[in-house]
């Protein structure tokens, strides 16, 4: 009698288990903060051997690098949504700023378990936080150049010292190192530096 072949009990998935341990990572550094925690402390809490987790991260900052992309990533969206059927390119403009700034105190702020992972984030200029700022940096380039096509805005000054120049404008409430000291005054700024940076602009 020819046995039939046993079926094989397939474990979960290399992404599954990727996600269960970012998830897992993200509780514990909302607990114990991102600095405090170890790899060791990650291990006991998932359940899985330290060396397992290695297996799919390589270090700490592996894990937070894949936190911090997902968080800036909901801030994008935000911007984006935020600007949708804007009519006008200064309109998009003082949207966009405005999002900018709302979604990142609330991600970052009124949601405490980020700002640790945020802060160590931008303060060592990880990956995930250098592609952030150039995807903030195309989307105010391609205000400017709309605005420029449509003459809403000057078109004298070169485009790469328009474009840093509105970012460090906005630094003070997108860089959660920096937002941490404006808070109070976050639901405003976008409103007032807008006008300011549009009057700049004006041709």
């Amino acid at each position: 009698m020819t046995k039939k072949p046993q079926s094989v009990t397939r474990g979960p998935s290399e992404h599954n288990v990727r996600d269960q341990i970012v998830e897992a990572a993200a509780e514990y550094f909302s607990r114990y903060g991102y600095e405090k925690t170890t790899v060791s402390d990650l291990a006991k809490e998932i359940g899985f051997s330290k060396a397992y987790i290695y297996k799919f991260f390589a270090t700490k900052q592996a894990i937070g690098e894949v936190i911090c992309t997902n968080c800036l990533g909901a801030i994008l969206n935000a911007i984006r949504e935020g600007m949708v059927d804007s009519p006008t390119a200064s309109e998009r403009f003082r949207r966009m700023f405005k999002a900018a700034v709302a979604a990142s105190a609330e991600l970052f702020f009124e949601d405490r378990k980020l700002y640790d992972i945020a802060a160590s984030a931008a303060s060592e200029e990880w990956q995930s936080t250098v592609s952030y700022q150039i995807e903030i940096k195309k989307i105010i380039l391609q205000i400017i150049l709309e605005g420029r096509d449509t003459g809403e805005f000057e078109r004298k000054t070169p485009i790469d010292e328009t474009v840093n120049a509105i970012y460090l404008v906005m630094q003070p409430y997108t860089n959660p190192l920096l937002l941490q000291y404006n808070l109070n005054v976050a639901e405003q700024a976008p409103m007032i530096l807008s006008s300011l940076i549009l009057r700049s602009l004006a041709p």
